[in-house]
């Protein structure tokens, strides 16, 4: 998987937020969003995207850290033998108001689309690359 590096995702057009919101989790547990959301918020600038996929799906299996020590390298392997969307794609762009700042080394932190920073990024400054996240509906 390609780093994505110094690229600022805003939130979608069709975004029905107007800043950023803690995606709700279902009674089964949490959601891809969810998990997605409280990994970044904890961690800005820590985990570049395929860190971000392997743990949400390390979660969503329900491995342990014992597991993924002893069997992380073939279920990363496994996992990325398909592609995976960008951020542009996610629910987190797309749905509930939140902006991706990846930095130079790939490394992803989220901004609520109300906040200076989003605003800040969105204006893109050199070397940024702004792009906007996926619609949901089309134009």
């Amino acid at each position: 998987m390609t780093p994505i590096t110094d690229t600022f995702v805003l939130v979608a057009d069709d975004c029905p937020e107007t800043r950023g919101e803690v995606p709700p989790g279902r009674g089964d547990g949490p959601t891809v969003p969810a998990i997605q959301h409280e990994l970044l918020a904890a961690r800005p600038y820590q985990l570049t995207l395929e860190d971000l996929i392997f743990e949400t799906h390390v979660r969503r299996l329900g491995l342990t850290a014992a597991q993924v020590r002893s069997r992380g390298a073939a279920v990363r392997a496994e996992l990325f033998a398909k592609p995976h969307p960008c951020l542009r794609a996610s629910p987190l762009t797309k749905r509930y108001g939140w902006g991706a700042h990846h930095d130079a080394s790939g490394r992803i932190a989220l901004y609520g689309m109300e906040t200076a920073d989003y605003r800040r990024l969105a204006a893109a400054g050199p070397g940024l690359t702004v792009v906007k996240a996926m619609r949901t509906r089309r134009a």
